[in-house]
């Protein structure tokens, strides 16, 4: 007689639930850093918001599949909180999370180092640019009011693309870039320290933090920092 196989299937199930758990966790967290970040000065009717750097974490992890789970879940809850600009918000909201998140953690899984972790958040801000620009085009035109409390018309919202969406993506992007190269080792560890994530494997969060890169991080984190302050006119 054969002996029984032995079924793999508990510890699979036990890896799923970790890692739904530090999703919704990720997810919470979002939320809780985008409701923060409201106390950041606005640029007219636009608020930065950091919570890019907790989905980065998570797509960094998991994968951009992953990254993408957390930006809506997130999204949808600030919609039906403390966010006053409805379901186009919510749009809006989940495609500029998602474009700059998902595109960062996919590059990152191709090339697990710093140097993929840095270009992937480059190319993440780009494509986060680029769509911004698209969907305030299509989009704002359909829910934004102005003083008068009529509808902001196509044209007008054509002219404030470079002067105003921009600058606003460049430097909110550029600001979760910086944050997400300074936070991702020491978040990660501790998540793995916990157990909610699995071991290392050759990548950011299991090497060195050189202090190269930390000063990379610090000086591109201030330069947009900068920036930002300069747009809300703080400075």
């Amino acid at each position: 007689m054969s002996a029984p196989t032995i079924s793999a299937a508990p510890a699979r199930s036990k890896m799923d639930t970790k890692t739904i758990t530090c999703l919704a966790m990720l997810t919470g967290v979002s939320v809780i850093i985008a409701w923060m970040s409201k106390l950041m000065p606005p640029v007219m009717f636009l608020d930065f918001d950091f919570k890019h750097v907790a989905v980065c974490i998570g797509g960094f992890t998991f994968g951009p599949f992953a990254a993408a789970i957390i930006s809506v879940l997130s999204s949808f809850i600030e919609m039906i909180t403390f966010s006053h600009t409805g379901p186009w918000g919510f749009l809006m909201n989940a495609l500029g999370t998602c474009s700059f998140c998902c595109t960062a953690s996919w590059f990152y899984q191709k090339k697990r180092t710093k140097q993929g972790a840095v270009i992937g958040l480059g190319m993440g801000l780009a494509v986060m640019v680029a769509v911004m620009l698209l969907w305030n085009y299509l989009i704002t035109p359909l829910y934004m009011t102005g003083a008068s409390g009529e509808l902001i018309s196509r044209p007008t919202v054509a002219a404030m693309l470079p002067t105003l969406f921009l600058p606003f993506n460049l430097a909110k992007g550029g600001m979760n870039m910086a944050a997400t190269l300074l936070l991702y080792k020491p978040v990660v560890t501790a998540l793995r320290a916990s157990g909610l994530v699995p071991p290392s494997r050759n990548s950011v969060e299991g090497k060195t933090f050189s202090l190269g890169f930390l000063l990379f991080s610090l000086a591109l984190l201030a330069t947009f920092v900068t920036f930002a302050l300069v747009l809300a006119g703080v400075i």
